[in-house]
């Protein structure tokens, strides 16, 4: 499928991405990376939550493309690496979600995000409501 077109691509860069940073990093069957600094102990996000929520966004490059210190959201406005990897963590929760480009924006330029690009978020959940 089309969709998957940057699959193998991605695998191998997120692999040599985590393995480059030394991080402790778990993947889901769906293809998303994530690392978890601190889970958080509040509300936990479902599918169609509105969250308040922490990031800064980068390519494996280390070249940023986005951050924001307060995004106000609801889950079914987001990319789905962000519905997946969000879902993980509890208020409060901070860490990092490596998005494949089929949990991202697949096969088409986004912005300032080329096609087939693995996104890279630190993240916190502020909130959840």
């Amino acid at each position: 499928m089309k969709k998957y077109r940057y699959k193998h691509q991605n695998e191998e860069e997120i692999k040599a991405y985590v393995k480059a940073n030394k991080l402790d990093a778990k993947f889901t069957e769906s293809g998303l990376c994530y690392v978890m600094f601190k889970e958080g102990a509040g509300k936990q996000p479902g599918p169609e939550s509105n969250i308040t929520i922490a990031y800064f966004g980068y390519f494996t490059n280390d070249e940023s493309f986005d951050q924001n210190e307060s995004l106000e959201i609801n889950m079914k406005e987001v990319i789905p690496g962000w519905i997946e990897g969000i879902q993980l963590f509890k208020e409060g929760g901070e860490g990092v979600l490596l998005v494949p480009a089929h949990l991202g924006y697949g096969i088409e330029d986004h912005d300032s995000i080329p096609a087939g690009s693995v996104l890279i978020f630190d993240i916190q959940l502020i909130r959840v409501t």
